[in-house]
């Protein structure tokens, strides 16, 4: 691990973050919003910011002696408004249907409307707050797990944290609640942390707890890295735009994707924690130099910086290691036919597939159509024909010009024959040498797909 940040950028450490950024970065004010989540709430949301709904709050006692608890709905969120770490915080998921004050929270307990109050009596009191000073209680809409994140979170709501400095997104990582976090999205009491590229928003390495570095969401076989985050390029705008609006100058912006309203800012963190290095496998620090001083205008321009020079790093260590590069499941490729002839088309990347094949109209294009000629005139418009030796292929197939072979194709109906010619392709800008199979491609979403054999220079991420 040493090694490792010593060439990608050392870890940045609490005291310095505390002394090159926080201090100088973070004024009075700013911190009293990140401090104070119901300001923050209202100031995000008078700046068009999609935060979670407000139901209520208890300010004090003499409001907790008046509260109308039959006024609480079956599902909410309740929350210390100056809470830190995730401390005080507690979801229920439903109420009982044979109790009118008893719910449910995530591990599937009950819990009575006395707990209830009893939790509440303890916000007020301060002991969630970050001084132990006297502190409001609130309720507010318990958000709705997105179908893309059920398999890999336990019970709670996943968020992204991302951390922003000089209006630029530096670093990112995805948090999943797991049994042991009880449902919350929070790594010093267990849950997931998955590293995420900037540029991309697919998520790359991923720890547990404290550290602990990891592959598989625990006890499955789900693999953690290549989860495409959806309205990535929103959770960054959504991001530059809350540091604006607080005037924190590093801050982490913990956002969540709820499945009918998309993505609301659950808080905004003026300490946000360095588990974040681990989660993507990288050191904070030098991403932060990168940035600090450069004069980023907008927030459009701070998108754009952040995932230039922060996205993509992963796979260039791949390839760099690999001696391969990394393509998608889908590539723009240009074919070279005869007398140097091109076409750019998109490509399916097959590796189901043994051989490369392109559809009868490129192959034309590329100047093949008397080869596709003969071969037709060769077997009389019949698509199946007997299992030939490879002499009598050899003598059917003969003085077909530009044939490089045929590929033998077995189905139930008997075996038939594909032409097969030779051509070039450029794909992440080398160039391939291939025999390539012609086949009716036109009712097929792409007109060429590139098989296993000509990918043995590439490494394929079906995130991509």
């Amino acid at each position: 691990m040493f090694n490792f940040f010593k060439k990608s950028g050392s870890l940045l450490g609490m005291n310095a973050r505390n002394l090159q950024y926080i201090r100088p970065s973070n004024r009075k004010r700013g911190r009293e919003i990140s401090d104070n989540k119901l300001l923050c709430k209202r100031i995000l949301k008078k700046n068009n910011l999609g935060v979670p709904a407000l139901i209520t709050r208890v300010r004090n006692y003499e409001e907790f002696e008046t509260f109308d608890w039959a006024s609480l709905p079956n599902s909410f969120a309740l929350k210390p408004n100056r809470g830190f770490g995730g401390d005080g915080i507690l979801v229920v998921y439903g109420r009982k249907k044979n109790g009118d004050f008893t719910w449910i929270k995530a591990d599937g307990s009950s819990i009575t409307l006395e707990d209830i109050k009893n939790h509440i009596r303890n916000i007020l009191d301060g002991s969630f707050s970050l001084a132990n000073t006297p502190d409001i209680a609130f309720f507010e809409e318990r958000l709705k797990l997105l179908k893309l994140f059920k398999p890999y979170t336990y019970k709670g709501i996943p968020d992204i944290r991302v951390i922003v400095y000089n209006h630029v997104p530096v670093m990112a990582m995805l948090r999943l609640p797991t049994r042991a976090s009880d449902g919350k999205a929070n790594l010093q009491q267990g849950a997931i942390g998955v590293g995420i590229d900037l540029a991309t928003g697919t998520t790359t390495t991923a720890i547990i707890g404290k550290g602990h570095f990891i592959e598989y969401v625990p006890g499955t076989r789900l693999i953690l890295s290549g989860i495409k985050i959806p309205y990535w390029k929103e959770i960054l705008r959504m991001s530059i735009t809350a540091q604006q609006v607080s005037k924190l100058g590093f801050l982490g912006a913990d956002i969540a994707i709820d499945r009918e309203r998309g993505p609301v800012i659950l808080e905004l963190n003026s300490r946000p924690g360095l588990s974040i290095q681990l989660a993507n496998s990288s050191g904070l620090k030098r991403r932060l130099e990168r940035v600090s001083g450069l004069n980023i205008k907008t927030v459009e321009r701070g998108m754009r910086v952040g995932m230039n020079l922060f996205g993509g790093e992963i796979e260039e260590e791949i390839e760099e290691i690999s001696g391969q590069r990394v393509i998608g499941s889908v590539e723009k490729v240009k074919l070279i036919g005869k007398d140097g002839k091109e076409i750019e088309v998109e490509a399916k990347i097959d590796t189901g597939a043994d051989s490369t094949s392109i559809d009868t109209e490129i192959a034309k294009q590329l100047g093949f159509s008397e080869t596709l000629r003969i071969f037709n005139e060769k077997i009389s418009g019949k698509n199946i024909l007997d299992d030939l030796s490879k002499e009598e292929r050899e003598s059917l197939f003969s003085n077909i010009p530009d044939l490089a072979d045929t590929a033998k194709i077995k189905s139930s109906h008997g075996v038939s024959y594909r032409p097969m010619i030779e051509l070039k392709f450029i794909m992440d800008t080398l160039t391939i040498p291939a025999k390539a199979s012609i086949i009716d491609r036109s009712s097929l979403e792409y007109p060429v797909i590139i098989g296993r054999k000509n990918l043995r220079k590439f490494l394929v991420d079906v995130t991509k």
